[in-house]
């Protein structure tokens, strides 16, 4: 095999030992192959592999019998037969943005020389092409003409590669119903945008707590760490909703066994609405005192200006189902009326059931 290897052709090895200078790469039984430590050393000079990795790497020729690689193709080590192998097997390569050209970029490229549009540099975020110059970033050829004369190269292409790439991967490790972990970038009155493992998800302020959320930033602030559960995600349009609240024990289920119905509760007004008043009976569970229950109001008046969150209110349960999250209540004075009402005309009745005096009864 190693002897119809062509300088430029990629495979993928095993990394059997590593230097100081040099990681060597198993080839077969008998041989193995030299690579420069440098070439796995991230932008802060840490190794960014270990021995019994897989790695791509590329035949670049023989030096004193041994046959060497590379896991770049750049600098000194990109010559034309690894560039024209670069652009046929699509390959990136690394170049070093020179200067500032009419439509572009010069890029340097081994001893080559090429042309980046402005269209094709940076992804997503472009720069001022200042920003640009003196870099050396990654690039794929598109173009490779005249014989590597000619070569018109992009690293938004690459850009996105990576990005497509990333975002397979997520879409494999977020899905619904998984439990991740965030840290908040913003909080937006409509809820807060949260880092998961690079991608920014949605968390709307109805999935925060179970309570209402009146005050956002009461609640969530920027910088804070949250867990939730991934609810709902649209890879295509690169929408996903997590909720905080789907992991919390749901007050609804708690309430099943502590309220009851026909029996008086002080609570809070949680929230006024055309058809009625939201009373907060336990911590998340509130329940609705309809506009026709409530005293000395009528279809023309404003019960806005009579009710405001917070106010302190006595009810009655009326009606519960717990399954779909509804309770109907009274206010408890109206209900006291009906019952003192009703023992009144019961003893009344009672006295006399056939001569029964209104003026008597009123004396005595």
């Amino acid at each position: 095999m190693n002897n119809r290897m062509e300088i430029g052709d990629q495979f993928e090895t095993e990394i059997v030992q590593i230097q100081k200078d040099y990681v060597f790469l198993a080839m077969d039984a008998k041989s193995e192959g030299v690579c420069d430590t440098a070439d796995f050393l991230d932008k802060e000079g840490k190794l960014t592999v270990k021995e019994g990795d897989k790695v791509k790497v590329f035949f670049t020729g023989y030096i004193n019998g041994e046959m060497r690689f590379t896991a770049k193709i750049a600098g000194e080590k990109a010559d034309k037969s690894m560039i024209e192998n670069a652009f046929n097997a699509k390959i990136p390569v690394d170049g070093h943005v020179e200067k500032e050209i009419k439509g572009g970029f010069e890029v340097k490229i081994g001893s080559s020389r090429a042309f980046c549009p402005y269209s094709q540099m940076g992804f997503r975020q472009k720069e001022e092409p200042s920003f640009y110059v003196g870099r050396t970033m990654p690039f794929i050829i598109l173009e490779y003409k005249n014989d590597g004369k000619d070569l018109t190269v992009s690293n938004r292409v690459l850009g996105e590669q990576q990005y497509a790439e990333k975002l397979d991967s997520l879409a494999r490790e977020i899905t619904p119903g998984k439990i991740v972990e965030g840290v908040v970038e913003s909080v937006q009155s409509f809820g807060a945008f949260v880092n998961v493992n690079g991608f920014r998800t949605l968390l709307p302020v109805s999935e925060i707590q179970y309570d209402r959320v009146e005050d956002i930033n009461s609640v969530i602030a920027v910088g804070q760490t949250v867990k939730a559960q991934v609810i709902k995600a649209d890879w295509k349009n690169e929408k996903v909703s997590i909720s905080v609240k789907a992991i919390l024990e749901d007050p609804w289920k708690a309430s099943a066994e502590a309220l009851k119905l026909e029996t008086k509760y002080d609570g809070k007004v949680a929230r006024v609405t055309d058809f009625g008043v939201f009373v907060n009976l336990v911590k998340g569970v509130d329940g609705l005192v309809h506009i026709s229950e409530l005293e000395g109001v009528n279809k023309n008046t404003n019960i806005k200006k009579l009710y405001k969150p917070g106010d302190e209110m006595s009810v009655v349960i009326k009606e519960m189902d717990i399954q779909n999250k509804r309770i109907s209540l009274v206010p408890a004075s109206s209900v006291e009326q009906d019952l003192s009402a009703a023992k009144y005309l019961s003893s009344q009745k009672d006295d006399d059931d056939d001569s029964y005096n209104p003026f008597a009864a009123l004396l005595k």
